[in-house]
């Protein structure tokens, strides 16, 4: 009796906020309504389960709410059954050759599952060695592994679609992605400039819709060539008008997320139409060749270090913890062993209890929006366009 009317009074001060909120591992073994919900929800192929993204639409920058021990895997579509998508991965941009087969190898001996690839970024190769060498030394199945690439501008064309996932699964060694991803919202013409941090000139735009790349997409998932398909930088337009033109809906948009680019709206649109977020830059970018005069320096944020100091982590373990606790997959590069497996340390003990952020700390954390992008699409822009204007068309 006394059971039960506590727990009648925590609904009513709670509202509907009492089935998402973070219980002890009691509770969520008892048998609730709530709980056997989101069990059914997982066990749900043709949606997806962001149960590792549970953000309160109402406002989300109010507290984290993200469930924790659900956030180690992120259930997204594929054609024929749901995906489980890991929610730290390797981000490979800017690794350079020579490094980056040894830091995916070392980086699946020390358990990460998820590896993030793209084909303009020059090292697929290298990748998929690192990956074989794993393999052959039987420390890990293929099929234990996440995959994903990304469909570069100059292959926008339907009919360049199959070819450019083909090179790319040729480079990598693999007979299948785990996810392809649109890179960007803009068609170039085959022979673009494709180089790193170049002008693109008027000339080299080509009129191909994103709805036809689309289509060509959805194909390669009905080939089985891919798993799940998804899109990269776009924005709530771009996803809008993409949506009201798909068969198989988009299951990922990776996009830019860090304290100094909350991008909030993005992330409720995507939340409510169950499309998994994954941030890019997580830790502010650091290793960029080119950088902008005056750029901040996000893990030198006073705030970032004081928190870092009341948890015992370093700075960037305060901002993957951020990133976790709102519910985005988060990919961090890095080809050094130390930094690797402290990435890896704090994502278990975010997951075993022993690391969160609190509720001062997470507002904290979200008074330093800024609306600042590392990656700002400059090369991009067209004509009298502006960087603002860019993304808000994206």
């Amino acid at each position: 009796k006394n059971f039960a009317s506590w727990l009648r009074s925590e609904r009513r001060r709670h509202g509907g906020e009492w089935r998402r909120r973070v219980w002890s591992p009691w509770w969520l073994c008892w048998p609730w309504p709530c709980w056997r919900s989101a069990r059914r929800e997982l066990q749900n192929p043709s949606r997806i389960s962001l149960s590792s993204t549970c953000l309160d639409l109402e406002d989300p920058r109010l507290s984290p709410t993200a469930s924790l021990p659900a956030m180690a895997l992120c259930r997204i579509p594929s054609y024929t059954a749901g995906r489980k998508m890991p929610s730290l991965g390797l981000g490979t941009w800017l690794s350079k050759r020579g490094e980056v087969r040894d830091a995916v190898r070392e980086a699946i001996k020390m358990g990460y599952r998820h590896l993030d690839a793209a084909w303009i970024y020059g090292n697929e190769d290298e990748v998929g060695k690192g990956i074989a060498d794993c393999i052959k030394e039987g420390i890990v199945r293929r099929e234990d592994l996440f995959v994903t690439s990304k469909l570069w501008n100059t292959f926008h064309d339907p009919e360049d679609v199959p070819k450019a996932l083909n090179d790319s699964l040729n480079k990598l060694g693999l007979e299948y992605l785990d996810l392809y991803l649109i890179h960007w919202p803009l068609a170039f013409k085959r022979n673009a400039t494709s180089a790193r941090g170049a002008k693109i000139p008027e000339s080299d735009y080509a009129k191909i819709p994103i709805s036809k790349t689309w289509k060509a997409m959805e194909k390669l998932v009905r080939a089985g060539s891919v798993r799940s398909i998804g899109v990269s930088n776009f924005g709530i337009g771009g996803l809008k008008s993409l949506l009201s033109r798909s068969t198989i809906k988009p299951a990922v948009n990776q996009v830019e997320g860090h304290p100094y680019l909350e991008q909030w709206p993005l992330l409720k649109f995507c939340k409510e139409q169950k499309i998994a977020v994954t941030a890019y830059s997580p830790l502010g970018s650091p290793g960029r060749d080119v950088k902008a005069s005056g750029e901040p320096h996000l893990l030198s944020e006073p705030s970032v270090i004081r928190i870092a100091g009341s948890l015992n982590c370093t700075p960037a373990q305060v901002l993957l913890l951020w990133g976790w606790h709102r519910g985005t997959i988060v990919i961090p590069k890095s080809v050094t062993k130390r930094r690797l497996q402290e990435n890896l340390e704090v994502f278990q003990d975010m997951l075993s209890g022993k690391k969160a952020l609190s509720r001062d700390n997470w507002l904290e954390l979200n008074k330093l929006d800024r609306k600042y992008r590392f990656v700002t699409g400059e090369r991009f822009l067209r004509t009298g366009q502006t960087v603002e204007e860019f993304w808000e068309q994206s």
